[in-house]
């Protein structure tokens, strides 16, 4: 019964296993707050996951920071206004569809319609062979197989 409790005990702190005990606010509602603005925010430096789940030293200094902000009695607005202002809006995992975004957001989609358009460009400049068929030699082609297999009996 008491490995269960662990085990379970484990599993339910698992999200929360990047965030400190010294990082965590002491009001639970202001905490919450930071909890969410976190899992929104990028860790610049793993760059695929949130500050709330990378253990990384700079995403806990972001986390810190944020914990200051809003105890400071910041808005979430101002705090990511804040860190989007610090660290660009690469530090959003949804950054905001703009000018200096644009690449992230049409890149994909842009290498993958380029493919496909090289891919059907390389296909339709093959020359065509039907299937199933040998097309005949050319007389220049005849007499060079005919050279490279001596002579004929």
């Amino acid at each position: 019964m008491r490995r269960l409790l662990i085990a379970v005990s484990l599993l339910l702190a698992a999200p929360a296993a990047a965030v400190l005990p010294d990082e965590v606010l002491p009001d639970a509602t202001q905490e919450a707050r930071a909890r969410g603005l976190s899992k929104d925010l990028r860790c610049v430096v793993c760059q695929n996951q949130s500050i709330d789940d990378s253990s990384a030293p700079l995403a806990r200094d972001m986390r810190v920071l944020v914990r200051e902000q809003i105890a400071a009695g910041k808005t979430d607005a101002q705090v990511r206004d804040y860190l989007v202002e610090r660290y660009g809006n690469f530090v959003l995992l949804q950054p905001p569809v703009e000018a200096d975004t644009l690449l992230l957001w049409v890149g994909p989609f842009a290498v993958l319609l380029l493919g496909g358009a090289g891919l059907i460009w390389w296909q339709r400049r093959r020359p065509a062979v039907p299937a199933g068929s040998d097309a005949p030699l050319s007389v220049t082609e005849r007499d060079e197989l005919d050279r490279l297999s001596g002579p004929s009996n």
